[in-house]
């Protein structure tokens, strides 16, 4: 199965049952004004990491520095963002941990480490390929 499939079904499922265990402690009210609260705080949070993160990569561009970190780190505020709107508190967890600079940092790097290691297995693949030409005797002859 597709993984995204799985995530477009498995998610509103998980967040459906943690909001009725939560529910069933809470109240169903409470557990909707908490759900509203952590999209606003989430949202406004992740604006405050945005506007720290632009200021970090015009700093790197003003020091002629190429701002990947800084990047990679807006396009992450940006899916916290996402997730934190998204009603459910399994997302909004995600969302928050993606919204602290020292986790998305982590996540950054491990990400990294991932695609570093993918790239020297392709290089290695590279390297056991011989290239040639081929050359036809016939064509000579016809000429």
């Amino acid at each position: 199965m597709n993984i995204f499939v799985a995530l477009i079904i498995g998610v509103p499922v998980i967040e459906i049952i943690v909001m009725i265990k939560i529910g069933g402690v809470i109240g169903a009210f409470n557990t909707a004004m908490l759900v509203i609260l952590t999209a606003f705080v989430g949202v406004f949070f992740a604006r405050l990491e945005g506007l720290n993160t632009l200021r970090s990569g015009f700093y790197n561009l003003y020091q002629n520095k190429v701002p990947i970190y800084e990047m990679l780190s807006g396009a992450s505020i940006a899916i916290a963002a996402v997730m934190l709107i998204i009603p459910g508190f399994v997302t909004d967890a995600f969302g928050f941990i993606l919204l602290v600079p020292f986790t998305r940092k982590l996540i950054i790097q491990m990400l990294f480490k991932r695609f570093q290691t993918l790239k020297e297995k392709d290089n290695i693949n590279k390297e056991k390929i011989l290239e040639g030409e081929i050359i036809d005797d016939n064509d000579k002859s016809e000429k």
